[in-house]
């Protein structure tokens, strides 16, 4: 056969699969080997679906919510990454282990001091809001390229500087006089494992977890997740049926309509001048977020001198502009309504092109 002939009967390109599918975890298994079965669930002679992630890792004991975004969707993922995250999870007293949870070996035992409901609701209020955190060694968290778990199986304790987490709701129940149940709502980087060891030292023992099952991440709730075994007894259709649309993860309300010429011409990566497209309602929501903005560098600058009596060069990027200069993420449409991406644009109608989809 010749090379012409070969280049004329060369098979269709696949279609890709795009989308974000809320997966209910189960214990056991990595985050990674969850992300893996899902792309072996999704592909097919006809489907490509070997672009993939997940938004935030569980713990191989943890169960729960665990969305993954497929193909395009995972140019949006951050979205869920930096979201808030909902978790149910059981402390034992009494024993401390050197993972923090129930896979670990026991390391020390201590005496499980009496309490009663009003002593769980002070020591829980203890934790509410915004504070620093350490986490643990065993960690996928990185140093000089190796993950910190190496480390620790290896016996080397590292350095890790403590991290600003927020603890936004929180709830301690007694199970019975050795367990307690934890429902807690955090910002993202926050170690469960290490705030339930926490709570049972401010308890005045040791703790660990033997249980933990992330119920909410952002908008997405467990309620609507399936779980891998049934995902896998299904067709592919029916496993397509699943997916959210590629934006599922985006909690961006405002958007811009763009006529043909414009899509083409953001496809291209061109910045466009959209100041006569600019609504009442657009106006207000770039100006309101520019103040939010522009707070939030006030704050981090102010709390950065106060850390280190240095105020010379930590203005935030955005100082440099003007405030009818600042951009502001939006959603970027067709004239059908269709998401199209998002772009970034100011008061002075000016669009950049960010993040496109191409479908």
């Amino acid at each position: 056969m010749s090379i012409a002939a070969t280049k004329t009967n060369k098979m269709p390109d696949k279609i890709k699969v795009n989308g974000v599918i809320l997966v209910d975890k189960p214990q056991g298994m990595t985050s990674q080997q969850v992300v893996s079965k899902v792309k072996y669930l999704f592909k097919s002679p006809n489907h490509d679906s070997k672009k993939a992630g997940h938004t935030g890792t569980l713990d191989p004991m943890a169960t729960g919510l665990l969305p993954i975004c497929l193909g395009e969707a995972t140019k949006f993922s951050h979205y869920q990454l930096d979201a808030d995250k909902s978790y149910q999870a059981t402390i034992l007293l009494g024993s401390q282990t050197d993972t923090g949870d129930a896979d670990g070996q026991i390391v020390a035992k201590e005496v499980i001091p009496s309490f009663d409901a009003a002593r769980l609701e002070e020591v829980a209020q203890q934790f509410l809001g915004a504070q620093q955190q350490i986490p643990p060694m065993y960690s996928a968290l990185k140093k000089d390229g190796k993950k910190l778990y190496e480390y620790a199986r290896a016996g080397i304790e590292i350095d890790r500087p403590p991290r600003d987490i927020v603890i936004k709701a929180i709830d301690l129940t007694e199970l019975d006089a050795k367990q307690l149940q934890l429902t807690v709502t955090c910002s993202k980087g926050t170690y469960v494992r290490v705030l339930a060891e926490d709570i049972a030292k401010v308890l005045g023992t040791l703790g660990h977890l033997t249980a933990l099952r992330r119920v909410q991440v952002g908008d997405f709730h467990i309620d609507a997740a399936i779980a891998l075994a049934d995902l896998e007894t299904l067709a592919l259709d029916g496993r397509q049926a699943h997916l959210l649309p590629v934006d599922a993860c985006i909690n961006l309300e405002a958007e811009l309509a763009l006529t043909a010429e414009q899509c083409a011409r953001v496809q291209m990566g061109q910045r466009l001048n959209v100041i006569e497209q600019l609504t009442d309602d657009l106006r207000s929501y770039i100006s309101a977020t520019v103040e939010q903005q522009h707070s939030h560098d006030e704050n981090s600058v102010a709390q950065q001198n106060g850390d280190d009596d240095k105020g010379d060069d930590r203005q935030g990027n955005s100082e440099a502009l003007l405030p009818y200069e600042i951009p502001v993420d939006i959603r970027l449409v067709n004239e059908q309504g269709q998401f199209i991406g998002l772009g970034a644009v100011s008061l002075n109608g000016r669009l950049q092109p960010k993040k496109l989809i191409q479908l």
